[in-house]
């Protein structure tokens, strides 16, 4: 039985995006966002569906220009994912991507103009059941506002959001989420934190611009970590100077470390030394690459020798314990009869695997008949 801490969810309103759920304890949806250029439609389809493949459960596309709107309803015919059109300024983009069914605008009413065009958008979206999505950057707040606070504060990211959300309760419209987002992460929690008790609405999470994969990886989970460990959070994008499918991985990677949603496979592995009976980073790093299609949630623990790997295997759906030529194998914390080649590790753990995870499936199937 593995050691959790029980993490009581923020109450918020419920939101959709497309079919997916956003807010009131619905499963915390992870995002990501295409980095081709929308008018390269072929590119752009490919970027989507290899997203898709990985788990995303929405990818957000910018919208810079009408040629990019015609191009997103192309995209939009040639895949199934929710989209999310990133708009800024020019309330007519809004208006032609709502019309070719975009799920969601991400769409900051204060910066539209004149309240008449942000009157048409917010009628077109109530009218159509498209949600909007307010962003706020530290990088892109209003000037009068850095000038009240003199610096960058929690309170000025907050009150930026208030402005944009005030425009949309004075037009009667509560179908939105909210993000706070600073590359600082100390900013950023506290921003969230703050907003947290101000609305009721759902929050998405994320750190903006944080940096390479490694670097933004690390920011990412420290400030989105803590602020999920609270119960805040209902949606999350990591933003990576990577590919973006490293971004769905690694969004993932936090909520199954925090048992709060599982896809995939939890690998548990040692990071290797001198009592190594095999090499346990390639196996790993094969296995990762290997096994990216399965969805199934199972924790795998892969131990390069017996003084903690039959501990962590005791724990795991499937474990390895390393031992000389041949490695000992441990199924829901049985140690099996079999041992496995050392020489032959990667092919013959990725078939156990397989058969392991088309186990659990059919239980899950077979439970959720049942209830």
């Amino acid at each position: 039985m593995q050691y959790t801490v029980s993490i009581k969810r923020r109450p918020s309103t419920r939101i959709y995006v497309g079919h997916v759920p956003i807010g009131d304890g619905a499963p915390i949806s992870v995002q990501s966002m295409t980095n081709t250029r929308t008018t390269d439609v072929n590119a752009t389809v490919t970027q989507i569906h290899n997203l898709e493949k990985v788990g995303a459960d929405i990818v957000r596309i910018s919208i810079p220009t009408m040629d990019a709107a015609e191009a997103f309803k192309l995209i939009k015919k040639q895949v199934s994912i929710p989209l999310v059109a990133d708009i800024h300024f020019d309330y007519r983009i809004a208006l032609q991507v709502a019309k070719y069914g975009v799920d969601c605008l991400r769409i900051n009413p204060g910066n539209i103009g004149n309240k008449m065009r942000v009157r048409s958008i917010v009628d077109c979206a109530r009218d159509k059941n498209i949600p909007i999505r307010i962003g706020v950057n530290s990088g892109s707040v209003e000037k009068d506002i850095q000038l009240k606070y003199g610096e960058l504060t929690p309170s000025a990211l907050v009150d930026s959001a208030m402005r944009h959300i005030d425009i949309l309760d004075s037009l009667n419209f509560s179908q939105f989420k909210v993000s706070v987002k600073s590359s600082n992460i100390f900013l950023a929690i506290d921003s969230y934190r703050l907003l947290s008790r101000k609305i009721d609405q759902p929050l998405h999470l994320g750190i903006t611009e944080a940096g390479g994969r490694r670097a933004g990886t690390v920011k990412s989970s420290l400030a989105l970590g803590l602020l999920l460990m609270q119960g805040i959070g209902d949606t999350l994008r990591i933003s990576l100077a990577a590919d973006p499918v490293e971004e769905i991985k690694v969004g993932f990677d936090i909520l199954k470390s925090l048992r709060i949603r599982s896809r995939g496979i939890n690998f548990i592995a040692c990071p290797s030394c001198s009592r190594q009976e095999f090499d346990v980073i390639g196996t790993v790093n094969a296995l990762e690459k290997r096994l990216e299609d399965i969805i199934t949630s199972m924790d795998v623990s892969i131990i390069g020798c017996v003084v903690n790997g039959p501990g962590e295997a005791k724990l795991s759906h499937l474990g390895l314990a390393g031992l000389h030529k041949k490695s000992t194998l441990y199924e829901d914390g049985n140690r099996q009869k079999e041992r496995i080649n050392n020489d032959k590790l990667i092919s013959q753990l990725e078939k156990k695997i397989r058969i392991k995870a088309s186990m659990l499936d059919k239980k899950n199937r077979i439970d959720v008949t049942e209830n």
